[in-house]
C-alpha cells in the first residue's frame, strides 16, 4: 500500500506539501513522476512544473533524486521504506489542477499526487490535513473514508492510482445542498459567495439527473456523486470525473429568487451540470480502447472526441427540455446558436470532426488568431452531428438513445473500450443498413451538413439569415483607448485588405474609428467601393485600402412546425 500525506502548507504562498510513503521501492531505484496532463482535458500542461522542492529519505538517510526528465525523478536504490516530501505551487483557478489561498483550497490527484512507476495497482491511503487557522473549512471529496468524518479532514483510501486522481477535493467553508435519485445520495457543494433559490436549482437539478438516469434505464453505477461548484464574478467550465465533477461558474447564472421562466446564465449553468454528469457514462465508462489505464506522461491520440464530447454536447441541453426545465422553444434557440458558430467558420470546411478529434492536443487546446478559418469544434460540430445521427436512426424507428443503451450495456458496464470504428458497426447493425457515407461525409469528411433536411424531417424550420450592409471581416475589440484587430475571417474584408490580427485601426475613410462603430461606419459606403484604412501595426503606420463587402455572418434560427409530432424532444 501506498501512502500520501497532503497539507496546505502554506496559504499565503499557496503551497501544498505532499509526502509520499513508499514501503516496497523497487531494488534498481524506484521512479516516480507527476502527470503532464488530466483526463478529460487534452492539453499537454506539464503539473510537475509547480513542484518548487523535492527531497527523498530512508528511514533517516538523505536519498540522491536524479531527475530523468521534465516529470520524472529516480530514487537511489534504497532497501528501506522511501519517504519522498515535496510542495507544490498551487494558484490555478480552474477545474484541472490546484488552488491555495487563504479563502479555499482545491486539488485533482494529476497535479499533486507522484505516480510509483510500477505499483499503480496497490490501494493507497489519503491524509488530507486541515490548514492552520481555518477551523471553519471543510472537506469535499469522493474518496473513500477511512477514519475521516463526514465532510471533513482526515483519513481517506483510493483503490489505486488511477482511482486517487479521479476523486478531486474541495476544501473551504462551501454549504452543501442534496437530493436522492434511486436511493443513491446527490450533493452539490458551493463554494464562494453567492444569493440564489436554492430549493429551484436542487428541484432541476433532481429533474435533469433523473432525465439523465432514465436514458440509460435507471442504471446508476454509483454510490453517491458529487457536485463541486465553484462560484466566481466570471468564469465558466467543468470536468467530469467518476462519481464527481468539478464547475465553475458566474455566481449571477444561479438562479434568482422570483424567476419564473429559466434566463439565459441560468440555462448555460443547468446545461453545465447536464454536461458533466451525462460523462459518468459517456466517456467515464463508454470511453475509447485507449483510453483505459492511459499513460499520462505523452498525449493519448482518438478521434473519437466527437462522440464523448459532441454526443455528451447533444444530450446536455435535450435533457433539460425533455424534464421540462426549458421550454422547446429555449431548446431549439440553444441548437441554433450552435448552428450558427459552426456554419460561419470556415474551419468546417477544412477540418472533419475526427481530424478535430485527433488533433485537440495541438489545435483546439491550443487555438490561436487563425483558429476560425483552420479548425472546427468537435464539441460543437459534434453535437450537430450526433443530432443528424439520432435523424437516421429514427427513420429506421430507433434513435440515438437505443446506440447510447447499448454502448452503455456492450462497453460501459463490461469495461471493454470501445475502437474506432464500433459506433459506425453498431449504427450499421440497428438499421441494418451501410452507412459508410453518413460517416465518411460527416465524421471523416468535411462535406457541409444537411441541417435544413434533417431538420425538416422531424416537423422543425430552419431558417437561415443574413446579416444587412457591410462587415469588416474581423473580430475587433476596444481595449486602453485603442480598436484592436484579434482574429480575420478567410474571405472578409479585412483580410483581403492584407489587415492581420494585433492591428490597431486608426482610420476608416479618414475617419477616427472604434469597434462600437466600424460596421456602421462601412455600411454608409456602396459595396465594392475601396477605402483607406489607417492602422499601427508593431508601432509602425500602415496604409492599406480595404474594398467594401456584403457581410458574411449567418445566423440561425429554428421553430417547431406543425408537422412536429412531439417524439424527438419526449
Amino acid at each position: 500500500m501506498l501512502h500520501y500525506k497532503i497539507s496546505p502548507f502554506s496559504c499565503q504562498a499557496h503551497l501544498f506539501e505532499v509526502i509520499l510513503t513508499i514501503q516496497s521501492p523497487a531494488s534498481n531505484g524506484q521512479i516516480i513522476q507527476l502527470a503532464a496532463w488530466i483526463p478529460g482535458s487534452y492539453m499537454i500542461r506539464d503539473f510537475a512544473r509547480n513542484i518548487i522542492k523535492i527531497t527523498a529519505k530512508g528511514g533517516e538517510k538523505p536519498l540522491k533524486l536524479t531527475k530523468l526528465d521534465k516529470q520524472r525523478w529516480q530514487i537511489e536504490p534504497c532497501e528501506d521504506t522511501i519517504e519522498v516530501t515535496y510542495q507544490v505551487y498551487a494558484l490555478d483557478l480552474s477545474v484541472r489542477s490546484a488552488w491555495l489561498d487563504s479563502q479555499r483550497g482545491y486539488f485533482n490527484g494529476c497535479s499533486v499526487f507522484m505516480q510509483v512507476l510500477g505499483q499503480e495497482d496497490q490501494p493507497c491511503k489519503v491524509k488530507i490535513c486541515a490548514p492552520q487557522d481555518h477551523s471553519n473549512w471543510r472537506l469535499a471529496t469522493t474518496l473513500t473514508r477511512i477514519t475521516a468524518p463526514k465532510w471533513g479532514f482526515g483519513l481517506y483510501q483510493a483503490d489505486n492510482y488511477q482511482h486517487l486522481i479521479d476523486c478531486p477535493v474541495e476544501m473551504s467553508n462551501f454549504k452543501v445542498l442534496d437530493f436522492v435519485i434511486q436511493d443513491i445520495p446527490h450533493y452539490l457543494v458551493i463554494s464562494g459567495q453567492y444569493q440564489c433559490d436554492e430549493s429551484r436549482l436542487i428541484k432541476d437539478l433532481t429533474q435533469i439527473c433523473q432525465q439523465q438516469v432514465s436514458l440509460f434505464k435507471g442504471d446508476l453505477p454509483l454510490k453517491q456523486y458529487l457536485f463541486l461548484l465553484l462560484v466566481v464574478s466570471d468564469g465558466y467550465g467543468g470536468l467530469e470525473h467518476l462519481d464527481s465533477t468539478s464547475l465553475i461558474a458566474n455566481r449571477d447564472d444561479l438562479p434568482k429568487q422570483g424567476l419564473v421562466e429559466p434566463d439565459e446564465g441560468y440555462i448555460r449553468l443547468m446545461g453545465l451540470c447536464s454536461h458533466e454528469y451525462f460523462h459518468l457514462w459517456n466517456v467515464k465508462r463508454i470511453k475509447p480502447a485507449v483510453f483505459i489505464n492511459p499513460t499520462l506522461a505523452e498525449e493519448v491520440y482518438t478521434p473519437l472526441l466527437w462522440a464523448f464530447e459532441g454526443i455528451t454536447s447533444y444530450y446536455d441541453d435535450l435533457a433539460l427540455v425533455r424534464c421540462k426545465a426549458i421550454s422547446p422553444q429555449d431548446y431549439l434557440d440553444l441548437i441554433a446558436k450552435t448552428v450558427t458558430r459552426v456554419i460561419q467558420g470556415a474551419g468546417r470546411l477544412k477540418q472533419s470532426i475526427a481530424e478535430s478529434s485527433f488533433d485537440a492536443w495541438t489545435r483546439f487546446y491550443k487555438q490561436d488568431e487563425n483558429a476560425p478559418n483552420a479548425i472546427v469544434s468537435y464539441y460543437a460540430k459534434g453535437m450537430l452531428v450526433a443530432f443528424g445521427l439520432d435523424i437516421l436512426l429514427r427513420e429506421k424507428n430507433s434513435s440515438l438513445d437505443e446506440l447510447m443503451q447499448i454502448l452503455w450495456l456492450k462497453h460501459g458496464k463490461t469495461g471493454i473500450g470501445i475502437e474506432d470504428n464500433t459506433i459506425e458497426q453498431i449504427v450499421n447493425k440497428i438499421t441494418q443498413q451501410d452507412n459508410t457515407d453518413f460517416f465518411k461525409n460527416y465524421v471523416y469528411g468535411t462535406q457541409e451538413l444537411p441541417l435544413k433536411d434533417w431538420f425538416e424531417k422531424i416537423g422543425v424550420e430552419f431558417n437561415l439569415t443574413v446579416k444587412k450592409g457591410a462587415d469588416l471581416g474581423a473580430k475587433i475589440i476596444d481595449k486602453a483607448g485603442k480598436t484592436q484587430i484579434i482574429q480575420t475571417f478567410d474571405g472578409g474584408a479585412a483580410q483581403l485588405a492584407g489587415l492581420t490580427a494585433g492591428d490597431e485601426i486608426v482610420a476608416l475613410g479618414g475617419i477616427r474609428i472604434n469597434a462600437e462603430n466600424m460596421n456602421k461606419t462601412l455600411s454608409r459606403y456602396p459595396f465594392q467601393q475601396s477605402i483607406k484604412v489607417i492602422a499601427f501595426r508593431q508601432g509602425e503606420l500602415i496604409e492599406t485600402d480595404l474594398m467594401v463587402l456584403p457581410a458574411q455572418e449567418n445566423t440561425v434560427k429554428l421553430s417547431l412546425n406543425k408537422a412536429y409530432d412531439g417524439h424527438w424532444l419526449g
